[in-house]
């Protein structure tokens, strides 16, 4: 038999509703209902083989043995028979075992396959409110901890829980057979065996418990100085920082000293209880053998039979706190399957005509004036107020306009509501109060994924997919061709460098892009929004990290790319909000000034100081 699954893979939580989590488990491994079915009847045959080749030691031994004792010349064939009897029996239930763990494992793998895809495709579907309001790791332990303790749980520990059940009935249906008498001292031992697990079990809880939270605390340091490792030594804080480890380290050490002390400590108690009882069991067994009582045969299968019932009582206990464990993490996982996927009111659609315009949008509505609403860009604001948390106010009666074509700069400091804006364009939120149209239409009244098919965004933090530099700039378009794609990155200027990469436009990117600098990466990602060909463009410090000299030598592509179309954007380099048609000047979530560059500095206001400042920096 398999051992015992691993003890904790989490902290230890019941489920909160254990039946309905097991019948929702079951509903998906329907699909596999008549290997369940076989699952169950190899179980029974080969719990039934264990049980049954114990038994056999009686009539070997009253039958077969002690009748050739001090016989010359025994006749050993109905031994040999009746041995060769026991080892068919024997191999059955090992086959049976063979059979159903791997059954287990295919179905446990296939639920788990069916599990995990559709946690996928519900964590696409989540709003950006709810990725910001939980972190990459516990969202990541879904896929991780969670269906790894439910794998355990289906392929191995289900099937020894139902093993060692049909074991414990029947070793003890097979000892009453054989020695009710015997059978009251096997269940005085059971009594303190399971006292001893029960006290022991909820010490090992607790620690087990504070063991996993010290695990976290751990992990999440050692990523987190990995990940800053060069700011650590900037600022030659290694000495701090394994101090804080040390402290860290020492409360996994002791919580993890507890938590294996009682853990390990279990087995060789209930070994030893069953070793007392197998004495009991044979000094009794012994006086009544003498008495007359008792042959030896049922001694023997008896004494097997008790060496036998204390390991399945061990291994029921050990496997039910993991077994809750297991459920408490498809709780979890279930419970993000369950989250409410972003919600898309929209009903306009984005269609591409065979006029030269090529794209407009599909306007149902009454209120339309037009059925195909040509695409353009143009963007406006109409008293807007928003807020992320419904208490602190990010944007206060906020109306703006972008005409099509036109280049809009937002500036101000941070926290004045500059990225909300963006995030707005894209309906990553909808806002509470206000309007705001695009090309006319409200933006609510637009589907979600056409909205941003029409938009190209470039962030000041850039994220690369493991692949080729080809595959990360068609990200922007999987139906762009390679000139599109290599036209793509001369206009952000970044065919040069990808030219002298080792395999040039093959050359595979890997950890978000570790192998090229942080200005590269930037240029990857506006060839991208390039590649894509969107009439409205938004920039969030898009060259913030492109050093001076690079700036200037894309300044002109960048020009071209957002040559007729409507460009938002946020950033604080003097070149790029100079040549802006209209600059917005943002403070506490209003609008306070709007103007181009020329007028703003004449009116010696907001952004005259703000240009002012940029202006000494530089």
């Amino acid at each position: 038999m398999a051992g015992p699954i691993s003890r904790q893979t989490g902290p230890l939580k019941k489920p909160k509703d254990a039946k309905k989590t097991l019948g929702r488990i079951l509903g998906y491994m329907m699909e596999y209902r008549i290997r369940l079915i076989m699952v169950v009847f190899a179980i029974i045959i080969g719990a039934g083989a264990g049980v049954a080749g114990t038994y056999f030691l009686k009539p070997l031994i009253n039958n077969y043995i002690i009748p050739l004792i001090g016989v010359p010349d025994p006749d050993l064939s109905g031994l040999a028979a009746f041995l060769g009897m026991m080892a068919a029996v024997y191999m059955v239930g090992v086959l049976s075992t063979y059979a159903y763990s791997r059954w287990m494992i295919q179905i446990a793998t296939g639920t788990l396959y069916k599990i995990r895809t559709e946690l996928f495709t519900k964590l696409q579907k989540l709003p950006i409110p709810y990725h910001d309001g939980h972190t990459h790791g516990e969202l990541m332990s879904r896929f991780t901890n969670d269906t790894d303790t439910l794998r355990e749980m289906l392929s191995q520990g289900v099937p020894q829980l139902i093993s060692s059940g049909i074991t414990l009935i029947g070793v003890f249906t097979m000892m009453l057979i054989l020695s009710p008498l015997l059978t009251l001292l096997v269940i005085g031992m059971v009594i303190v065996m399971f006292l001893v697990i029960t006290r022991i079990g909820k010490r090992t809880s607790t620690y087990f418990r504070k063991q996993q939270e010290a695990i976290g605390k751990v992990n999440g340091y050692v990523e987190e100085m990995i990940e800053g490792q060069k700011v650590v030594k900037v600022f030659t804080r290694e000495t701090s920082v394994k101090a804080e480890f040390s402290v860290l380290n020492e409360n996994l050490r002791s919580a993890a000293t507890e938590a294996h002390t009682f853990a390990n400590v279990l087995m060789p108690i209930m070994a030893n209880l069953s070793y007392i009882l197998y004495a009991l069991i044979a000094v009794t067994g012994a006086g009544l053998a003498i008495a007359g009582s008792m042959d030896l045969g049922t001694i023997a299968s008896f004494l097997q039979y008790t060496r036998s019932f204390g390991h399945p009582i061990t291994q029921v206990a050990q496997l039910f706190n993991s077994v809750l464990n297991a459920l408490a993490g498809a709780e979890r996982v279930f419970a993000m399957i369950d989250e409410t996927p972003e919600e898309d009111d929209g009903v306009v659609t984005l269609v591409q005509l065979d006029a030269p315009d090529g794209w407009a949008w599909n306007c149902p509505m009454e209120d339309c004036k037009e059925n195909f609403v040509p695409l353009r860009g143009d963007v406006r604001f109409h008293d807007v107020t928003f807020s992320y948390d419904g208490k602190k106010t990010v944007l206060d009666d906020v109306s703006l306009f972008a005409k099509p074509g036109q280049k809009i700069a937002l500036v101000g400091s941070t926290g004045a509501g500059k990225t909300t804006v963006t995030n707005l364009i894209n309906r990553f939120y909808d806002v509470p109060e206000g309007k705001i149209t695009y090309d006319g239409i409200p933006l609510n009244h637009i589907k979600k994924q056409d909205l941003r098919r029409s938009l190209a965004m470039v962030l000041q933090d850039t994220h690369l997919f493991t692949g080729t530099v080809r595959e990360n700039i068609r990200y922007g378009n999987l139906t762009a061709d390679d000139d599109a794609i290599v036209a793509a990155a001369k206009l952000a200027n970044a065919h040069f460098f990808i030219k002298h990469l080792p395999q040039g436009y093959d050359t595979v990117i890997t950890a978000d892009g570790a192998n090229l600098s942080q200005g590269q990466r930037q240029l990857l990602a506006i060839a991208r929004a390039a590649v894509a060909d969107p009439p409205v463009l938004i920039l969030d410090e898009a060259t913030s990290s492109i050093d001076t000299r690079t700036e200037a030598l894309i300044e002109k592509g960048m020009d071209q790319l957002m040559e007729g179309r409507t460009v938002f954007v946020i950033a604080h380099r003097l070149s790029t909000v100079r040549n802006a048609d209209a600059i917005l000047v943002l403070e506490h979530g209003k609008v306070i000034e709007r103007g181009n560059h020329e007028e703003l500095l004449a009116a010696k206001g907001k952004y005259y100081q703000l240009y002012t400042g940029m202006f000494e920096l530089e």
